[in-house]
């Protein structure tokens, strides 16, 4: 069975919605131990977090003075499932892609794209600041920082499940496995703390800026 989600567009009719979260219960049901760890990214240690993340902070403090919190799994049922493909597929169409120095004049700036112009980071962002507002668990939410495909710097948005860690991509309008992106994985968020952030097994020393 295919471990790649659709979001291209949404499933017609409850039947086609109750198939696809079946076939979901049976890839956990069946899948083996080794197969549930390559789900889940493997943490390594705490490393610093982008610069771009300590500029987010200073402008958006509500978003970075929160409380540590215990890891949280979110269990993926019919209900959140619908409303991840529509946030995802909503944020992708909404916001224009534009780089930070067309943007702002500044080689790196994160933001939440009120104008409807972003980079990458910023359509995280935003994609992390709807799911909050819909009552998403903090700790699930994980903006990531990887190399794309071209070995240029990304980010993405990393949605921990009991399915295994989802990535929200501006660059793919599906909902991929983490290990289905073809990505370099660098650094995310932990999930007990946003401004803290661990390595994912592929640090790099260079200043990150993300295209």
């Amino acid at each position: 069975m295919s471990r790649k989600f659709q979001s291209g567009k949404f499933i017609k009719g409850f039947a086609g919605i109750a198939a696809m979260v079946c076939g979901l219960a049976m890839m956990a049901g069946q899948a083996n131990a080794t197969n549930i760890e390559k789900a889940s990214m493997s943490v390594m240690r705490q490393v610093s977090p982008p610069i771009g993340w300590v500029q987010f902070c200073r402008d958006y403090s509500e978003y970075c003075n929160v409380e540590t919190l215990s890891p949280e799994e979110l269990v993926l049922n019919e209900h959140n499932w619908k409303q991840l493909l529509a946030i995802n597929a909503a944020v992708n169409s909404e916001i224009e892609p534009v780089t930070d120095m067309d943007h702002w004049g500044v080689p790196e700036r994160w933001d939440i794209p009120t104008d409807g112009k972003g980079d990458c980071e910023d359509y995280v962002l935003e994609k992390r600041r709807r799911l909050l507002l819909a009552g998403w668990p903090r700790q699930d939410l994980l903006v990531t920082v990887v190399r794309d495909k071209s070995g240029d710097g990304h980010a993405v948005l990393t949605v921990k499940t009991d399915r295994g860690d989802l990535i929200l991509d501006n660059q793919e309008a599906k909902v991929l496995l983490w290990g289905e992106t073809g990505y370099k994985f660098i650094k995310r968020q932990s999930e007990e703390n946003p401004n803290r952030w661990v390595g994912l097994g592929n640090i790099d020393t260079q200043l990150f800026t993300a295209r």
